[in-house]
Order: C-alpha cells, then structure tokens, then sequence
C-alpha cells in the first residue's frame, strides 16, 4: 500500500520544471572554477566543466520532454521512460568519458566535474522548494 504525497503548493511544483536557475547557479559556479583553474594554468578544465554542466542540464531537461510525452498518453507505460532514460545515460556517459579521455593533456577530466555539479545543482534545484513548501504546510 502506498501513501499519496502531502500536496504541495503550486509555486514550487513549477520551480521543478524551469532551467533559469539551475542554468545561473551552474554559470556562477563555472565562474569560479573558471578563476582556480586560471590560477592554476588549466584554463581549459573550466571550459569544460562548464560543458559537463550543460550536458547535465541538457539531460534533465530530455527527461521532463520525455515524462510529459509518456504521461499525455490514454495509458501511460514506464518501459518507454526507463528505456529511454538508459540510453540516455549511456550516451552521457560515453560523451563525458571519452571527453576526460581524448582531452586529458587539456582538461577534459573537468567535463567529468561538471556533469556531477551539474547533478547536484539540478537535485538541490528541486528539493529545496519542495521542502520549503512542505515546512510551510506543517
């Protein structure tokens, strides 16, 4: 038996689905890289750190288009959204990795960093309203 979400309210519902803030915080964070890799000769990892980000940005951004898409259907199904999520995040992964590997001499290992940042921006990005609104309710 599963218990439904405590309803949260419609501000921060719609903060989950923008890329505005994730997008700044990811562009003030890859300032900052982009200074301690400039100190430390690397300007190129901060390029592309700032590329890992976007990946990442670009990857959540592919998997509200396809949740929208699998739940506008009659009978929404999940293999569609896992299948889809898998190949995903192995062509992600094999462009983040070929990149550290390719563009090592040049800092391609920042992609690497990047993507990950990239990850926990977009994660805090979507549960700070949502924990926000539920402190609210209570």
């Amino acid at each position: 038996m599963t218990t439904p979400a405590p309803e949260v309210d419609g501000a921060a519902a719609r903060g989950v689905v923008t890329f505005t803030n994730p997008f700044v915080i990811l562009a003030g964070i890859s300032v900052v890289v982009a200074g301690i890799a400039a100190s430390f000769g690397q300007v190129w990892f901060a390029a592309w750190f700032f590329v890992g980000g976007l990946l990442a940005l670009l990857n959540a951004k592919l998997v509200v288009i396809k949740v929208a898409n699998a739940t506008a259907e009659d009978e929404p199904r999940k293999t569609p959204v896992a299948v889809n999520s898998v190949v995903r995040l192995a062509v992600v992964s094999v462009i983040a990795l070929a990149t550290a590997y390719f563009f090592q001499s040049i800092g391609g290992l920042g992609m690497i960093f990047g993507l990950a940042v990239g990850q926990i921006v977009l994660v805090l990005n979507t549960v700070i309203p949502v924990l926000k609104g539920l402190r609210q309710q209570s």
